[in-house]
């Protein structure tokens, strides 16, 4: 238990823990880090140092790994290195240059031709994966996907593609059980080579955003490999998920228990769907993801999109490409941008408050491309939604963590300072100046993307 005021995550005690555990199973581990593993600010100066400590406690030289566990058979990791360095949120987990060319030289050298197996362990997932998510917390504050933030995100899939060696790809970073459909995602689809993605959850309840506490399991065979559920809440009991078949031909027997998908490369991946009663069909932590033939795709985007409909409520959902390339979408109130390689949903464009009565518009910018505007039917006042300067739209407003962390601590000092000064009785109101930040928020679902006039200060003066 940690009995200071200061954080625990990432810390020493922190490390030591982990790696007394781990070695209570009584056999070699690796681990890879995520997000949290470097958020021992008030112990590590820096990245450089608190990542030295990690690696060190816990007996690794390089925050990634490689290990042959059977003939031809790699299990890869790759861990996060960034924290109080991150541009935006402190929770995007991102693996470093070095890495990805570690990485993608490792899998060049392990051509699938030769019958290299890979197997992929991440913190959070990549992009194009299509596990579920969580629209109004990781995809809008932009820490959804590995490097969301950064242009080498695409990389990652990219890779995938290339190499049908990745068989397999297992991440957790949501906090969410098994027991959805895109829990598990499988070969096909948008295009993800021959590999299977499978989201992992967690084993305490006071992490779980669902209640549910499980681990995955991987047992590999002569045919290829199952995934599997360990449940923690119930004594530990395994239950099948997935089996994943390497085969030339596309016949398989009579199971009625099982759903087959095949991949798109002759057949070389089959995987099974093993249903279970577990299964949850709720959307609740869904994000939209689009889809060519969903209906809602709106082929020809110009003028006013919303004549009638209000898109603020939480049911609507349409999508389209603008001449820019960009792809943008309405679910859950809000506006979204989706990569236009693989669809995955990347971040909020416009909020929900600023939807509310408003029409959206896709017109011309009379200079050979479109631009986004939201307009009224009772005023004259028009919101051009300018894009960002690396031509994307999502809004990157989250701050990093460790500046937040460090302007609260100040503000709860002033607080103190005040009842110190004026007695205990005193009911301190402590505002902060800040330079080009207005708010310590850590979550986009408090900030609002509303237009402001910067005149309008002015005019109610006079």
């Amino acid at each position: 238990v940690n009995e200071t005021k200061q954080l625990f995550s990432g810390t020493t005690a922190c490390f030591e823990l982990a790696r007394e555990f781990l070695e209570g199973f009584g056999t070699k581990f690796d681990v890879v880090g995520g997000n949290h593993d470097l958020e021992g600010i008030d112990e590590f100066p820096t990245d450089a140092a608190n990542l030295e400590a990690y690696l060190r406690i816990l007996g690794k030289e390089t925050p990634q790994f490689c290990h042959e566990v059977a003939e031809k058979t790699l299990i890869v990791g790759l861990g996060s290195t960034v924290f109080r360095g991150a541009q935006y949120t402190s929770h995007e987990v991102y693996v470093d240059k070095e890495q990805l060319e570690w990485f993608e030289k490792t899998v060049q050298e392990h051509p699938g031709s030769e019958g290299w197996q890979i197997f992929v362990f991440s913190h959070a997932p990549i992009i194009g994966s299509a596990l579920r998510v969580l629209q109004e917390c990781h995809v809008v504050n932009g820490c959804c996907w590995l490097n969301h933030c950064d242009g080498s995100s695409k990389r990652f899939i990219e890779i995938v593609r290339s190499n049908s060696a990745i068989k397999g790809w297992f991440s957790g970073h949501f906090h969410l059980s098994h027991d959805y459909e895109d829990s598990i995602t499988f070969p096909g689809g948008n295009n993800r080579g021959s590999c299977v993605f499978a989201q992992t959850n967690v084993m305490t309840k006071r992490s779980s955003r669902d209640g549910r506490r499980q681990s995955r399991l991987v047992r590999g065979n002569a045919e290829g490999f199952e995934i599997c559920t360990v449940d923690h809440m119930d004594g530990g009991k395994v239950r099948l998920d997935a089996t994943v078949t390497y085969s030339d031909e596309c016949f398989i027997g009579d199971m009625d228990d099982l759903t087959m998908v095949e991949g798109e490369r002759d057949c070389s991946v089959l995987t099974f769907a093993h249903k279970h009663e577990a299964y949850n069909h709720d959307l609740w932590f869904s994000a939209y993801v689009p889809q060519e033939d969903d209906g809602c795709y709106i082929v020809e985007p110009d003028g006013t999109l919303n004549p009638t409909e209000d898109y603020a409520e939480l049911e609507k959902v349409c999508w389209w490409h603008m001449k820019d390339g960009a792809v943008l979408g309405v679910h859950n109130g809000m506006i979204i941008e989706y990569d236009p390689s693989t669809l995955a949903p990347m971040g909020m464009v416009v909020s929900r408050d600023e939807l509310q009565n408003r029409r959206v518009a896709v017109i011309d910018d009379e200079w050979g491309g479109s631009a986004l505007v939201l307009h009224s039917d009772d005023s004259d006042d028009v919101t051009v939604v300018q894009p960002n300067e690396d031509g994307t739209y999502w809004r990157k407003v989250v701050r990093n963590k460790m500046h937040r962390m460090k302007e609260m601590r100040r503000v709860a000092a002033a607080k103190n300072w005040v009842k110190a000064l004026k007695g205990e009785d005193a009911t301190p109101n402590v505002l902060s100046s800040y330079g080009p930040y207005t708010t310590t928020a850590g979550q986009v679902m408090g900030i609002s993307t509303r237009a402001i006039n910067p005149k309008a200060k002015a005019k109610a003066e006079a």
